[in-house]
């Protein structure tokens, strides 16, 4: 894959990504009790439209990275394994709410009885988008593939994720920002990440413009 083509089809993923996860977050807040079927399943289904997009975007970083500097290939790898482990897990999450619900005669709010989740969307969750997204920022800074802040917000949410890790010593309770599925931990860090991933499928796109047609030649490939 030429860069060119390589820049398009990552930013358009990202973007399709971002816009999905942007509509699929708000409806986690519309009911303040347990939510009726018909919310829980819908924000499922985008959320799992909008991780299968967010599969192609993470593919398609590591073959923008690769055209940009081949040698650094390697950690575009442990970004795309990061973020396919990422994506898996969280599919895994979605199955066990949406099962759960469908058993269920009558409504029940999953965040908070679906137990097996908690860890899944919560502590595992940030470790792996945590190393994703640290991978992502050190692939930027030493490629140059993008401009330097999206390198360093990067970095900025790796960290955040990292934070949040520990959460799983702290209960069950949504309502509590740092609990193992509390707001703080899953909510905010899925609305933060369907920004960034806005912000960065904005930036590639017009790195499109400017990137050139073909790849690079092996001698240029080997500096």
């Amino acid at each position: 894959m030429n860069e060119k083509l390589a820049r398009k089809f990552t930013g358009f993923s990202c973007l399709a990504a971002a816009v999905a996860f942007i509509v699929e977050v708000p409806l986690y807040f519309v009911y303040d009790g347990a939510p009726p079927d018909w919310n829980v399943l819908s924000r499922l289904l985008i959320g799992i439209l909008a991780l299968g997009l967010l599969l192609l975007f993470v593919t398609g970083l590591r073959e923008l990275i690769k055209a940009v500097s081949p040698r650094h290939e390697w950690i575009g790898g442990i970004a795309s394994a990061a973020g396919l482990a990422y994506v898996v897990v969280t599919l895994v999450s979605h199955g066990l709410e949406a099962g759960s619900v469908i058993a269920t005669d009558h409504p029940i709010d999953p965040t908070i009885t679906v137990n097996g989740t908690y860890i899944l969307y919560g502590s595992i969750g940030r470790m792996l988008l945590g190393t994703f997204l640290a991978a992502v920022g050190y692939a930027i800074a030493r490629t140059r593939a993008l401009p330097r802040w999206t390198g360093r917000s990067a970095y900025v949410l790796a960290a955040i994720n990292f934070a949040f890790i520990p959460s799983m010593f702290f209960g069950n309770k949504p309502a509590f920002f740092y609990a193992a599925n509390g707001w703080g931990t899953t909510a905010s860090m899925g609305a933060i990440l369907s920004y960034w991933l806005l912000a960065m499928s904005i930036s590639i796109l017009r790195s499109a413009r400017r990137a050139p047609l073909t790849a690079p030649a092996p001698a240029l490939q080997a500096r």
